[in-house]
């Protein structure tokens, strides 16, 4: 993917213990201000990305991928398909947890089977939805039987986590926690965490990998972006994520400050509730209806219309995004270079509304978060005056992710905005996850919760995850995005840019599509 560099490409802060900047780099404690962490210290209790960048430092994935989400070794050395349904994973010998354990294929069996018995807010089944069953060969060698061909599994498992079968299969939140289940095999040890506040590791000298330069890790959760910068300008912390796109136009003037941005595997896409009955009926000339009006494609179709993404790049993200037409990079695995770009046209989305029975529009409310991924709040709102243009009432709720995620799960939204990311980069993981129909049988369509459901597409995306070709299973994940993106069963807007920020000269960074801050990338500049 893509990668834009400013201000000479380097992401710095100033890392000094007590010295002052321009003299030597002591590599001991590095803070860095993010704009949202962990929700729990578990690994397997939520997909969500804050969730996964923080516990990266304390437990490692089976598969590791690197900035451009390129696969890499990481707990497993090697793997390969035995058979149409069975994986082989070499695990990685001489790894230690932080207690001193060998791991062995017993703790990645352990948490394979672990993840469909926690109950957290967001399941991490869509990693493990295609396992039937581990089988361990030797202390080394894991067999992943798969439920029916599954090329994509090592594209999984970039997300699952291992942790130590010392914990116990009955370990809650609460060990987690309290650090007496947070045993990993990470490069950091667990030290403290503070919800909505500090999480502190420190490095783990037994670490099978890079040695790291970094003695102790805080990672300040500031979810306020003013107060954030404010953090960086005052030296409360030596970098910030997520700079807000009008303090990136201040920061690019400043020569106390590097900018580092890139083009980010994150996407906002809006969800129209398409089931027979919605949570908060609609509102017709001032009175409540019981019909969806989501559920015809023509209201669908005039809500797209009436969406100025180049407006919402240039005005809302200040530049730091691009126009979408689908929920991936057209490059990733699936991704249809034949989807059009969206057009904005008033005029049809009102013709539309007319002929589909709204001739005035009608009043819906609209929910998104405002703490989460930038711009999302400010997105929020600016979409409420587009289709007001078009002669609809959108009231906009911007609420702290802590509370829109459990109601989104919950199917508590008419109409929402949220962002997604293809972290495996690759259509089975987003499509698989957002536009088949909501099967927990299969885990398919775990996150499918607007209620869109097409026969066709299901059996695209079904035959596409176990095909072994490369060449047809491409073909077949294509045409599911086509048919999908042209049904608006997700409305795409836009794919965000990323930007980092630091003081002039201390650090070195690769920016990750993915977004992920991680410390243990980041190094001292000589």
């Amino acid at each position: 993917m893509k990668l834009n560099f400013k201000l000479g490409g380097a992401l710095a802060a100033a890392l000094l213990l007590g010295t002052a900047l321009g003299g030597a780099v002591s590599a001991q404690t590095l803070t860095m201000g993010v704009r949202a962490g962990p929700d729990s210290i578990d690994p397997h209790w939520s997909t969500l990305g804050s969730q996964a960048e923080t516990l990266r430092h304390v437990f490692d994935t089976l598969v590791m991928a690197d900035e451009n989400l390129n696969m890499k070794p990481g707990l497993a050395t090697s793997w390969k398909p035995v058979d149409d349904t069975t994986w082989e994973f070499k695990i990685r010998e001489g790894v230690k947890f932080h207690d001193g354990s060998e791991l062995t294929a017993e703790d990645v069996k352990f948490s394979i089977d672990r993840i469909p018995v926690v109950t957290g807010p967001m399941s991490m089944t869509i990693y493990t939805k295609q396992v039937k069953e581990t089988k361990v060969v030797d202390k080394y060698t894991l067999h992943v039987i798969t439920k029916v061909a599954a090329p994509t599994l090592p594209n999984d498992f970039i997300r699952l986590f291992v942790v130590s079968k010392s914990v116990g299969m009955d370990a809650r939140n609460e060990q987690f926690n309290s650090g007496k289940a947070a045993i990993g095999t990470g490069p950091y040890k667990f030290v403290s965490w503070e919800p909505k506040g500090d999480f502190v590791v420190e490095r783990f000298d037994g670490y099978w990998g890079e040695k790291q330069p970094w003695a102790k890790v805080i990672r300040k959760e500031i979810p306020n972006d003013p107060a954030r910068m404010a953090a960086l300008k005052s030296g409360q912390v030596d970098l910030v994520n997520y700079v807000p796109a009008t303090d990136y136009a201040s920061m690019q003037k400043d020569k106390s400050v590097d900018t580092f941005v890139a083009d980010s595997v994150y996407f906002f896409d809006l969800y129209p509730n398409q089931k027979e009955t919605l949570p908060k009926p609609v509102k017709v000339d001032g009175k409540e209806i019981t019909a969806n009006p989501l559920r015809d494609p023509r209201v669908r179709e005039a809500m797209d219309l009436a969406i100025d993404r180049k407006t919402l790049v240039r005005v809302v993200l200040e530049g730091l995004g691009r126009p979408a037409n689908q929920l991936m990079p057209t490059h990733f695995f699936g991704g249809s270079k034949n989807l059009p770009e969206r057009a904005y046209d008033v005029a049809k989305s009102k013709k539309l509304l007319a002929d589909a029975g709204y001739p005035n529009g009608f009043e819906i409310d609209f929910f998104c978060t405002n703490n989460r991924l930038p711009g999302d709040g400010a997105m929020c709102e600016a979409l409420s005056q587009m289709w007001a243009r078009a002669g609809l009432k959108v009231n906009a709720n911007a609420l702290n992710g802590t509370v829109f995620f459990p109601a989104q799960q919950k199917g508590e939204f008419p109409m929402w905005m949220s962002g997604w990311g293809t972290l495996t980069g690759e259509a089975s993981y987003t499509y698989g996850s957002l536009v088949h129909t909501a099967d927990p049988s299969t885990g398919l369509g775990a996150f499918n919760k607007q209620g869109y459901s097409n026969p066709e597409v299901d059996k695209l995306l079904q035959e596409g995850s176990r095909t072994m070709d490369d060449t047809k299973r491409r073909a077949l994940f294509e045409k599911a995005t086509e048919i999908s993106m042209n049904d608006r069963a997700l409305i795409p807007m836009v794919q965000l840019q990323t930007v980092w920020a630091a003081k002039k000269g201390a650090l070195t960074i690769p920016a990750r599509v993915d977004q992920e801050t991680l410390a243990y990338e980041i190094k001292p500049k000589s």
